[in-house]
């Protein structure tokens, strides 16, 4: 099951300071291994504001398990755990019939 994460980088409430480049580079990192487990599809940075889209692949088909496993590895992300990042959205997709054969 894919997910599409929108978050943000909360530069309205952090100095520039606050994102050194020690927590730069271990973001990443762990993006990095995330792309090689499989579970980080695709990654965006946001042309709005700072911040990226990531779509999620979750082993599990259930929206729930899947749900929670995305969000567990969005949760691992150093600038996360440093407070620097918020969710804005966790959007759980489906794929577009009209890609279907017709019946």
């Amino acid at each position: 099951m894919q997910f599409l994460s929108i978050s943000r980088r909360l530069v309205d409430q952090f100095p520039a300071s606050a994102f050194t480049p020690e927590l730069v580079a271990a973001e990443t990192a762990r993006v990095r291994q995330l792309y090689a487990s499989g579970i980080l599809r695709q990654l965006w940075r946001r042309g709005d504001t700072p911040g990226a889209s990531i779509l999620w692949e979750a082993a599990s088909a259930l929206e729930v398990r899947s749900a929670l496993e995305v969000r567990s590895a969005l949760e691992s992300l150093p600038l996360y755990q440093a407070g620097l990042l918020e969710l804005v959205s966790l959007i759980p997709l489906e794929p577009y019939p009209g890609f279907c054969p017709a019946p």
